[in-house]
């Protein structure tokens, strides 16, 4: 691999025009078609084999238009001190409101609040529903500001007034003056890293056009695949933290071949041939945890894994390519490592110059010191990370709602109100689908589970059973006496389920459980039941993959393990702001409560991908340093002296660029940007830099030791560019011979 990627780099360099020009078309290409792709609207949500999915689409055929997908608002009345609603002047306002809803363009109906019930037994809190012909995210700008409009028309007479429902959603905010900020530091790292404004600008370009084209594409894609803000908003976070970092590595490798003398083309082959394969592997590792979602079979999060890793996979190209082009425009302006804009003017300055040169670095000094004390470093890193990954022990799983809002908002103050005057349960109604078509008698059957349910805890109120025209389903609306996110509330979805299973034993009626409350349950629980097989299939095929590059068997384990302590180290850390509240108020977190459901796999499959970018970068050095005769010992050092300021670097910047998503109204977001950065942190500078020097100086030889009928089997990829030695110096009379070659592959 490292011959042809050497190939490829020269010829990327001396082809520049070429290079670019196809990229700027493919850029081009996808901005067109995101442009005059149609609007994506909204997003399907369905989870396969779950009994809650089983129940809707059930409800789907037997009551048809019963569960159309129009969207709802709803507006919340609350009394004044001393007042009810139910009073002449409030219940005046209340009707005014609901005759102006009801002239809506995209208005099906408005609900009475005076004659559905919806008025709190103390008459102090009322709410009207309006239910639209269209889905909340693709309803008219006029039609969402109408619904403020009354809200604010009702809220001038006196009454507090609050808005809900999905009408008055809108596409995920990602933060742009967070992203801003994490870009510019990105920008500072680089230039510190790499000397100058002009190398330090090639890997923010090269990001920000693969960015580009991935974000460009998915949009464009949107409607066709149904796929949702979520997943570009995803697609930008990973990319450009990948794309800046894969760039990086070739650009400072480049610079070190520099300093060793090299011509640039020749200087460009063998950075691409080595950091470069380097640069292809652990792309592999992102994509293989990125593409491996979708063993969970939740359609949305497959979605959304592929798209990222589809991003991922034009960020290692454009590395491949795109860098080598521009290395050729950049010329003399991207210096040798070492190397200073000005030449010392005396001998004085020389010396000083020769003395700092002379001096180790601080990776260097590092690594000697882990070496000297490696039980000491390695013991502490994994009692630290063990001590934060506590609070994970205590996860709890859900999917936000508007309770989990900002209690700045409009819709969580409905929320509350709702939740004030009809109980906490309220807000999660549990639907209840009775399939008698076996049974001998469907109104006796729906009676008995009727009947069973009042019996069982938690329960606030059981509507009477609604049939369908055939008579032979019904459904019965359950309240708990619990917020929707609350044990309580799953222990009583499992408990009806539980009845059920006597119920049809007894009459040979089906009963199901669905709802938002409900969907939200079995979602979490597949997601937890598919953690295990998604970790055992990802790290699996990682593992196979990195005894490949490592030629050996204990440093890709010691890599999974080290990979397991930072990220549940990762989920201790969110469990402890977002669930817990602790310093919370410094990123914003306004509401705590349960973990988002797709949290922790997400962040599985992430950070596994970015922990194998780091091992393969770090590692590789030292693999390379010991296959050319180095010790074990001197290897580790040597890795250090050439990586350790480069992987510090670009977790830096994917922590800066992660953590600009903090500032995104969106909640999701702002907990995987959260996420990420952290656990980015713990893998690059616990794991990575201390505990994977730590075993490898305890480990010694044994640590590159691979059986030798299993290295007689692996393909000879040929990371550490052992291949290239000779070719280096090859006289450039081949390079048209070189160009043919690589045409023919």
């Amino acid at each position: 691999m490292a011959t042809f990627l050497y190939k490829l780099g020269r010829l990327a360099f001396r082809r520049r025009h070429f290079v670019a020009l196809i990229w700027v078309a493919l850029l081009t290409l996808a901005g067109v078609g995101a442009a005059s792709a149609p609007a994506a609207g909204t997003t399907s949500f369905s989870i396969p084999g779950v009994e809650a999915q089983k129940a809707f689409d059930l409800l789907e055929q037997r009551f048809p238009g019963a569960s159309a997908d129009g969207g709802t608002g709803r507006i919340v009345f609350k009394a004044p001190e001393g007042q009810k609603m139910t009073d002449a002047a409030n219940k005046a306002t209340v009707e005014k409101t609901v005759a102006t809803l009801g002239d809506g363009s995209e208005v099906v109906s408005v609900t009475d609040p005076f004659t559905t019930g919806a008025v709190s037994k103390d008459g102090t809190v009322a709410y009207t529903s309006v239910k639209y012909d269209a889905p909340g995210m693709e309803l008219k700008d006029s039609t969402r500001d109408a619904l403020e409009k009354a809200g604010d028309d009702a809220r001038a007479t006196g009454l507090t007034v609050d808005v809900g429902g999905d009408a008055l959603q809108a596409g995920a905010e990602p933060g742009a003056i967070g992203e801003v900020i994490g870009l510019a530091i990105a920008a500072v790292v680089l230039v510190i890293t790499l000397g100058s404004l002009v190398a330090a600008g090639l890997p923010l370009l090269t990001a920000i056009i693969g960015v580009g084209i991935g974000v460009s594409t998915i949009t464009a894609l949107a409607k066709a695949l149904d796929l949702g803000d979520t997943t570009s908003t995803l697609a930008l976070m990973i990319g450009l933290a990948v794309g800046i970092d894969y760039a990086l590595f070739i650009v400072s490798r480049y610079r070190s071949e520099l300093a060793e003398g090299r011509d640039r083309e020749q200087a460009v082959g063998r950075a691409t041939g080595t950091a470069g394969s380097a640069v292809v592997f652990a792309g592999l590792t992102v994509v293989i945890a990125l593409a491996g979602l979708a063993v969970v079979n939740v359609p949305m999060l497959t979605k959304m894994g592929l798209a990222a890793a589809g991003t991922v996979v034009v960020a290692v190209l454009i590395a491949l390519t795109m860098i080598p082009a521009l290395l050729g425009y950049a010329g003399k302006k991207v210096k040798a490592t070492g190397e200073k804009r000005r030449p010392a003017r005396d001998k004085g300055a020389e010396s000083k110059q020769n003395k700092q040169a002379a001096k180790p670095g601080l990776g260097v000094r590092w690594a000697s010191f882990v070496i000297r004390r490696p039980a000491a470093v390695l013991l502490l890193g994994v009692v630290g990370l063990g001590a934060i990954a506590v609070p994970a022990t205590q996860l709890e799983l859900g999917l936000p709602d508007d309770g989990s809002q900002p209690t700045s908002t409009t819709q969580r103050r409905a929320y509350d109100l709702l939740s004030e005057g009809f109980g906490p349960g309220f807000n999660g109604p549990l639907m209840i689908v009775v399939d008698a078509e076996n049974s001998d008698d469907p109104k006796a059957a729906a009676t008995t589970v009727t009947d069973g349910i009042k019996d069982l805890k938690d329960v606030a109120t059981v509507t009477p059973a609604m049939f369908n025209k055939a008579g032979d389903t019904a459904t019965i609306t359950v309240i708990p006496g619990s917020k929707p996110s609350s044990t309580q509330t799953e222990d009583l979805v499992h408990a009806i389920r539980d009845q059920g299973t006597d119920v049809r034993a007894d009459t040979g009626a089906q009963v199901l459980v669905t709802g938002t409350t409900a969907m939200n349950i079995d979602f979490s629980q597949k997601l937890n039941d598919a953690l295990i097989p998604y970790l055992g299939l990802v790290v699996g095929l990682a593992f196979l993959l990195l005894i490949v590059v490592f030629r050996s068997i204990l440093v890709p384990l010691k890599a999974a393990l080290g990979f397991l302590l930072s990220v549940l180290a990762a989920l201790g850390a969110v469990v402890a702001v977002f669930q817990w509240g602790w310093l919370g108020g410094l990123i914003g977190v306004e509401e705590t409560g349960p973990i988002m459901s797709m949290m922790p796999i997400f962040m599985v499959g992430v950070v596994f991908g970015l922990a194998m970018d780091y091992e393969v970068f770090l590692v590789t050095r030292m693999r390379e340093a010991y296959v050319h005769g180095e010790s074990p010992g001197q290897a580790i050092v040597t890795g250090f002296r050439h990586s350790a300021k480069v992987v510090a670097a670009a977790a830096i910047i994917m922590m800066a660029v992660f953590g600009g998503f903090i500032s995104s109204t969106e909640s999701m977001i702002k907990m995987i940007g959260f996420g990420l950065a952290i656990a980015v942190f713990f893998d690059a500078f616990i794991v990575r830099m201390a505990i994977v020097p730590a075993v490898l100086a305890l480990l010694g030889k044994k640590a590159w030791w691979l059986p030798k009928w299993l290295d007689r089997a692996l393909p000879n990829v040929d990371v550490e560019g052992e291949g290239l030695k000779t070719r280096a110096d090859a006289a450039s009379s081949r390079d048209g011979d070189e160009d043919r070659e690589l045409v023919r592959a």
